[in-house]
C-alpha cells in the first residue's frame, strides 16, 4: 500500500524578495486537530526458546493443478489466463516472464481484464469485452461455496494456491479423531474457514476488514453453513493473538497469510518484516498442546523462503516435529485442463506440522 501521506518537498521553492512595507499581521485559523491514532497493543518481548530446532524439509514445492471450477490456462508476457467458474478472466502477474503457450485468439475471448496498476495491491477497473458482469458469481472449491467477485485489486475472493493448504487442513481435521479448533488470521472472505469447519473443525475468523468479514458471512450463507461453529471477528490480527495469549486459549490449527503492508480497523499498522517475528512468537504460545500445524503464507516481499522457513525453526524450537517451506505454484492445464504446462509461482510459504 502507498504512504498517503508524503511529506512537503522542501528547498524546491524560490526564495521570496524582501516587501517593502510589512504587510499587516492576520491571524492564522487553528490548525484542525487529528484524530489520535488509537494505541498499539503493548509488544510483548520474543520468547526465547530453548531446545533442538524441529526437523526440516526444503525446498518444498506445493502445486494447484486444474479442476473443474479453476485451472491456471495460459501465462505469458506479464500476464495470467485463468478459468474461475463460468468465466475467463485475464489478470497481471509480473512472474510470468515467458512467452504465451495459446494464440492471441484465445486470450481475446476473455469475459473479465484487469486494467490499471499492475502491483499486487495497486487500484485499478474490470473492463468486460463481451457484456457487462455482476460483482459476484457462485464458485465451489473442495465441496465448499461461495462468490467470486471482481474487486478494485484486482483480487477476485479467493486465493486457489492456497488449496494445497486447504486440502492438507481437511484431511488432518477429517482424520484427528478428536474435536480440532482453528485459528484462520488475516482470513480475508473465509473460503478456508469454510472448508476448516465443513471438515467438522470449531474456526475462529480473524480479518481487519469489515468488508471481508461481511462477504465471508456472504459466503457462508451461499452454502446453507449458517450452523457451523464460526466465529467471525474484526480486529487487528496481533491485537487478537496477545489478547488470546493472555486469556489461555489455544488452538490446534493456526493459519496465517498476512500481508506485506496493512491497517487494522483503528489504525493499526501492519509491517510484515516489523511485526512477523512476534507474530509467530505469539501464535506459538496459543498453539494447544496437542497441536497439528502453523501455517505461514507470504506474498509479494522480495525475500527467500529461506528466511521465513529459519524463522518459523526458531520459532518453534523445542517442540519437535518438522518445518517445510518452499513456493506454491500454480500449473497451466490448457483450455480443457487437460494439459501439463509451466508452474507459474504465486508465494513463499513455511509450514511447522507435528507429524
Amino acid at each position: 500500500m502507498k504512504d498517503r501521506h508524503r511529506r512537503p518537498k522542501i528547498g524546491s521553492a524560490a526564495p521570496v524578495k524582501a516587501q517593502a512595507q510589512r504587510a499587516p499581521a492576520v491571524k492564522a485559523p487553528a490548525p484542525k486537530k487529528e484524530p489520535r491514532p488509537a494505541p498499539e497493543a503493548p509488544a510483548r518481548p520474543l520468547m526465547r526458546r530453548e531446545g533442538e530446532k524441529p526437523a526440516e524439509r526444503l525446498p518444498v514445492i506445493l502445486e494447484t493443478a486444474g479442476s473443474d471450477q479453476y485451472r491456471l490456462i495460459d501465462s505469458g508476457a506479464g500476464e495470467k489466463l485463468e478459468q474461475y467458474g463460468p468465466y475467463r478472466i485475464v489478470r497481471p502477474e509480473a512472474q510470468a516472464l515467458w512467452q504465451r503457450s495459446l494464440p492471441d485468439s484465445v486470450w481475446d475471448k476473455a469475459d473479465a481484464l484487469f486494467t490499471g496498476d499492475t502491483e499486487e495491491d495497486g487500484m485499478g477497473r474490470w473492463r468486460f469485452p463481451k457484456a457487462a458482469l455482476g460483482e459476484t458469481w457462485p464458485m465451489k472449491l473442495l465441496d465448499v461455496d461461495f462468490h467470486g467477485r471482481f474487486t478494485a485489486f484486482r483480487h477476485v475472493g479467493v486465493f486457489p494456491e492456497q488449496l494445497a493448504h486447504w486440502s492438507w487442513m481437511r484431511e488432518k481435521v477429517e482424520t484427528a479423531g478428536r474435536p480440532v479448533k482453528v485459528l484462520n488470521l488475516f482470513g480475508y472472505t473465509g473460503v478456508a474457514s469454510l472448508i476448516a469447519a465443513a471438515a467438522g473443525a470449531e474456526v475462529t475468523h480473524v480479518d481487519a476488514s469489515k468488508k471481508a468479514i461481511g462477504w465471508g458471512r456472504e459466503n457462508q450463507a451461499l452454502g446453507r453453513m449458517e450452523k457451523l461453529p464460526i466465529r467471525w471477528i474484526c480486529e487487528d490480527a496481533m491485537k487478537f493473538i496477545q489478547r488470546e495469549e493472555r486469556r489461555g486459549s489455544k488452538y490446534d490449527i493456526i493459519l496465517t497469510d498476512p500481508p506485506k503492508f496493512g491497517r487494522g480497523p483503528n489504525g493499526e499498522v501492519w509491517h510484515l518484516f516489523d511485526h512477523l517475528p512476534l507474530m509467530l512468537d505469539v501464535c506459538r504460545e496459543i498453539l494447544s498442546p496437542k497441536a497439528i500445524g502453523l501455517v505461514l503464507t507470504a506474498y509479494s516481499i522480495r525475500a527467500s523462503f529461506y528466511s521465513i522457513h529459519e524463522l518459523m525453526r526458531e520459532t518453534m524450537r523445542g517442540a519437535g516435529g518438522t518445518v517445510e517451506s518452499g513456493e506454491l505454484v500454480i500449473r497451466e492445464s490448457g483450455i480443457d485442463g487437460k494439459d501439463t504446462g509451466r508452474a507459474l509461482s504465486t508465494s513463499l510459504f513455511s509450514r511447522w506440522i507435528s507429524a
